[in-house]
């Protein structure tokens, strides 16, 4: 697995289709794309989906994702994106009294149980203690990381 934090946007993508009975039919489709603005966030998924769709299309919605970390799978076989909530325990010296800290990560798995082993995967690095509060499917079809173009080589 491979982490990367970032200001991530959910942004929802509106167009015609082309069903499998060959009808069309109009679609709202939910991506996801890191950026700095929200400006930024709907250009990207404009830029992005115009590798894909050929006919004309609508970003209807782009909002703040609450997602501190998104995981990717490297295997490249999972293709469903799942929102897990953690809570992270702490002590608090003073009270002695628990305290928790709930946390969403965005996890790249193929199904529920592929989740929670990814993510556990990812933070058995760490030293703290959590409790996975909940894990749900999205209806999220892909993430679109920024890539920076490759420095130009110079002889």
């Amino acid at each position: 697995m491979r982490s990367r934090t970032s200001i991530w946007f959910e942004c929802k993508v509106k167009y015609e289709k082309v069903q499998e009975d060959g009808l069309q039919k109009q679609v709202v489709e939910q991506y996801v794309v890191n950026a700095l603005s929200f400006s930024e966030a709907e250009a990207r998924i404009t830029e992005e989906m115009s590798k894909y769709i050929n006919t004309a299309f609508e970003v209807v919605d782009v909002k703040k994702a609450p997602y501190k970390e998104v995981f990717f799978a490297e295997d490249g076989t999972s293709e469903r994106w799942y929102k897990v909530k953690l809570d992270f325990i702490t002590l608090d010296e003073k009270s002695e009294k628990e305290k928790r800290s709930r946390v969403i990560y965005l996890v790249n798995a193929s199904n529920l149980n592929s989740a929670m082993k990814n993510t556990d995967d990812v933070l058995s690095g760490t030293m703290i203690d959590y409790d996975a509060a909940s894990i749900t499917d999205t209806k999220l079809l892909d993430v679109f990381e920024f890539e920076k173009d490759p420095q130009p080589e110079y002889d």
